[in-house]
C-alpha cells in the first residue's frame, strides 16, 4: 500500500477518534476540516483555536492534532487533494445540509 494512503487512513481515523470533541458545536465540521487542509499546509493556528474552544480535551487531542498536522504537511499536492475531495464526499454522503452531521460515523470514505 502506498505511504500516501497509510497517511489518510491515519489522519481519517484520527478524526473520527477526536472530531467529534473538537469539532463539538460548531456549525458545519467539514468546513472546519476542509480549513486545516485547504492550503499546502495545515493550518496549525486553526487547529489551535478549536482545540482552545474545547479545554476538556485539549491534553488528549492536541498531541495527535499536530502529529495529524506534520502528517499532512509531508503529503504530496496530490495526495492532500485526495484527501480534500474525501471530505467532500463525506460531506455529500452524510446529507450535510444546514444541520451538523457527524463526523464520527457514516460512510467509510
Amino acid at each position: 500500500m502506498s505511504p500516501h494512503l497509510d497517511t489518510i487512513r491515519y489522519l481519517a481515523q484520527g478524526v473520527r477518534q477526536h472530531g467529534p470533541a473538537l469539532l463539538a458545536g460548531t456549525p458545519d465540521p467539514h468546513d472546519e476540516l476542509m480549513s486545516l487542509v485547504w492550503g499546502p499546509r495545515f493550518d496549525r493556528e486553526h487547529a489551535l483555536g478549536l482545540v482552545a474552544r474545547q479545554p476538556g480535551v485539549a491534553a488528549e487531542s492536541l498531541p495527535a492534532l499536530l502529529a495529524a498536522a506534520d502528517r499532512f504537511d509531508a503529503l504530496k499536492a496530490g495526495a492532500q487533494g485526495r484527501l480534500r475531495r474525501l471530505i467532500v464526499r463525506h460531506r455529500a454522503l452524510s446529507g450535510a445540509g444546514g444541520d451538523a452531521p457527524s463526523i464520527a460515523g457514516g460512510a467509510d470514505c
